[in-house]
């Protein structure tokens, strides 16, 4: 019986065999696995499609808020503004360079920006538009579109992208928060169930027309979506509440209870393309004319709030590892995109941070998962755009307010928190932040929407002005609390106790400018109305001075020098600030230890009054005579080896051994420590005075570097004849170990009280 011919089985199919092949035949693999171009673009479909499904709903609702000012008519059509849009800035992005998975949609802050233009324009008292049709007025606002987009590619052009970044938060906050209650607001007419729109200030008014099951609808919506991580995860927020609520809309419409509901949102009966009139007639073009001075104005206020938005989204909608673009190239693309989006019919539009995220989320990774997304609202556009038109429009009006909700800032809510706690310290601060977030919210909606705008940043401006003409002064504190790192005699040290009050030292910070400028010559004034001999000033935190800054310091130094008053300032001098400060008259120092120093020798030089006896200068071993008595110094001399270096010479090194204790006889020695930056001085020890006294106690390395500043001269005790010392003459090498102890806690308090002085 002849074998039958069968079909093989799949291969790898468990429990059935794998048909033998001809060895002339290829045999195909097992488990083929895709190339990984074909994982890539796979994951890029996916990735555009799914925030499509976000950037779809969210162009439509914002398109609709963008044109509820002209009525039910024109839902349809704004719409249709937002996909056009959205579209279009997508692909003339990508056409100027964007290799990113930034997805673009109408955003929150312009369209609100332009709802309320549009209600402005739909009740001017201008000539030009009281009597025009809603079609021109639209040809005004798609020109009030066309020259902001301009005007923000303009700002990238001239590099004010850069300086953008820096926008007073407060005015942006105020704006979008009042954005946001308003786009809340608007949607109670179509949350309500009322057959043609409402304005929600005249809600309250046709509250007895208002449908419970659109009521109801919306609820469901809202709900959904601002539970969906509870429901599930798989699905994105926005696609499930309107999944959900518009599967609850039709149920009750099968169910026979359309008369109880809202209506969708509906095509119109003929598009405004076909009503708008040619931009290019002579009459109105004579119309845009007259009108030239408030599109403009307009449009800088669009342009700007444009552009604040779009790099702040750019910065929220990127992750730490995806490279930003340059704010000044991302200002060109999205001008000339929103140029291109107001030439086709389209509102303005911005970056889109749900989907930008979802994009990535789903496996878009380049700019080919944008341009998917882009064709997804093509065809939402051009084929879905009638079904997208049976959307209930309460259920779109609850996803929206939920949107509304989330866009509220965090800043505001962060800074009422603030206010309101009682541990906040800057409270006043806080409140000016938050009136100047109040005052654009409310001039928005009551007064005028571009004027708001130019107030808001002129008030911050303004605030701003105000804050840095506060006092420059970070600290201010006395010579005779804090000392200079230079070792002195006890006398010394008690004149500068005495006397070091007329040291005064100011530490100053941030832009010192013409108000801040006035501040500090007062605070002068009035720190140097007691005896003063030296006005140190330091420089080191001091950001910027400005021309009428370096005047009044000039005047300041004339002021010091006519009352015999020094003047040092503390800067670094290579730096620009010492560039401007050339031809302020004073002493020039690196650093507040050094200006302290010069301060203190003058002092010294030339005291208040004559020192008394027992502060005069003493002999060159004073630290001998003042701890021993003449036979334990004649005993003690035994032990000492007389040591001499030259200026510039190395006493020791940090990290050398150490070896010996020294006395300082005369000359100056100073203690430094190196950095990668230079090095820094830690004290500098005069005649009386000891140091490397820990040879000694604990047999270590050197902790810094000591050089000879001038020609000096020592008694030095060595490590092992401080042994010899211990056994042989007991009695001095226990007075020498308290004599140390006194210095090392002598060092320790004033090392405290400079710490704390310098801290408070």
């Amino acid at each position: 019986m002849s074998k039958a011919t069968s079909v093989p089985a799949v291969p790898g199919a468990p429990g059935e065999q794998i048909a033998p092949r001809p060895t002339s035949e290829p045999v195909a693999p097992s488990d083929p696995t895709p190339t990984p171009w074909i994982v890539g673009l796979r994951n890029e479909i996916r990735g555009g499609i799914m925030s499509s499904l976000l950037a779809i709903p969210l162009a439509l609702g914002y398109g609709m808020f963008a044109f509820v000012s002209l009525g039910d008519d024109y839902f349809a059509e704004g719409a249709r503004a937002g996909l056009v849009a959205a579209f279009v800035t997508a692909v003339v992005c990508v056409v100027l360079g964007a290799r990113g998975t930034t997805v673009y949609a109408p955003r929150i802050a312009t369209t609100f920006f332009l709802g309320l233009l549009l209600r402005e324009l739909a009740h001017s008292v201008e000539p030009a538009l009281q009597s025009a049709p809603p079609t021109f007025k639209l040809l005004v606002l798609f020109s009030i579109v066309l020259v902001a987009g301009l005007l923000q590619a303009l700002f990238g052009v001239l590099k004010l992208g850069s300086l953008m970044k820096f926008a007073p938060h407060p005015v942006v906050a105020g704006f979008q928060n009042m954005a946001a209650a308003l786009l809340f607001l608007v949607q109670t007419g179509d949350v309500l169930g009322f057959d043609h729109h409402v304005r929600f200030v005249r809600v309250a008014e046709r509250i007895a027309d208002a449908k419970p099951l659109s009521i109801l609808v919306a609820a469901i919506t809202f709900l959904s979506m601002w539970y969906a991580n509870r429901i599930t995860t798989k699905v994105p927020p926005l696609l499930l509440g309107l999944g959900i609520g518009v599967a609850a809309y039709y149920g009750l419409c099968l169910a026979g209870l359309s008369p109880l509901l809202g209506p969708a949102i509906g095509m119109p009966d003929q598009s405004i393309f076909e009503l708008r009139p040619n931009p290019f007639d002579a009459a109105t073009m004579h119309g845009l004319a007259n009108l030239s001075h408030m599109i403009f104005s307009a449009a800088l206020a669009l342009a700007l709030i444009a552009s604040f938005d779009g790099m702040l989204c750019h910065k929220l909608a990127n992750p730490g590892d995806v490279p930003r673009d340059d704010s000044n190239r991302l200002l060109i693309r999205l001008g000339l995109a929103n140029a291109v989006s107001a030439a086709a019919g389209g509102i303005t539009s911005g970056i889109n941070i749900g989907p930008s995220i979802a994009n990535r989320t789903y496996g878009g990774r380049s700019w080919i998962s944008v341009i998917v997304n882009a064709a997804m609202l093509l065809a939402a556009l051009v084929i879905l755009l009638p079904i997208v038109t049976y959307l209930p429009q309460a259920v779109l009006s609850a996803a929206i307010m939920v949107v509304a909700i989330q866009h509220i800032d965090p800043w505001s809510k962060q800074a009422l928190a603030r206010l309101l706690s009682s541990q906040t310290v800057a409270r006043k601060a806080v409140a000016l932040d938050l009136f100047i977030a109040f005052v654009v919210s409310i001039l928005s909606i009551a007064v005028n929407i571009v004027l708001a705008v130019f107030l808001g940043f002129a008030l911050a401006v303004l605030l701003f002005v105000l804050r840095m003409s506060q006092s420059n002064i970070r600290r201010r504190f006395r010579g005779d609390r804090v000392h200079s790192r230079k070792t002195r005699s006890l006398p010394a040290m008690r004149l500068l106790e005495a006397e070091g009050s007329m040291i005064r030292i100011l530490e100053l910070q941030a832009a010192l400018f013409f108000g801040s400028a006035e501040l500090l010559a007062q605070a002068i004034e009035h720190e140097t109305e007691g005896a003063t001999r030296t006005v140190i000033l330091d420089f080191r935190r001091v950001t910027e001075v400005d021309a009428t800054g370096v005047h009044i310091l000039e005047e300041i130094a004339a002021d010091l020098a006519r009352r015999k008053i020094a003047l040092s300032l503390v800067l670094n001098e290579r730096s620009d600030l010492a560039w401007r400060l050339a031809n302020v008259p004073g002493d020039r120092f690196p650093d507040v230890d050094r200006a302290i120093e010069h301060a203190e020798d003058a002092l010294l030089e030339f005291p208040a009054e004559d020192p008394v006896a027992d502060a005069a200068p003493t002999q060159e071993h004073a630290w001998l005579t003042r701890a021993f008595t003449s036979d334990q110094i004649a005993r003690l001399r035994r032990y000492l080896e007389h040591m001499q270096w030259p200026a510039g010479t190395t006493i020791f090194k940090e990290g050398e051994p150490g070896t010996h204790l020294f006395l300082m006889m005369s000359g100056h020695a100073s203690v430094r420590l190196t950095t990668p930056d230079g090095d820094i001085r830690l004290a500098t020890f005069a005649p009386g005075t000891v140091f490397g006294e820990l040879a000694i106690l604990d047999h270590g390395p050197r902790s810094a570097t000591v050089t000879a500043d001038d020609e000096v001269a020592a008694w030095a005790l060595s490590a092992n004849s401080f042994e010899a010392l211990q056994a042989e003459q007991p009695d001095i090498a226990i007075r020498i170990l308290s004599v140390l102890s006194h210095e090392l806690c002598s060092r320790l308090r004033h090392a405290n009280l400079s710490i704390h002085q310098l801290e408070a």
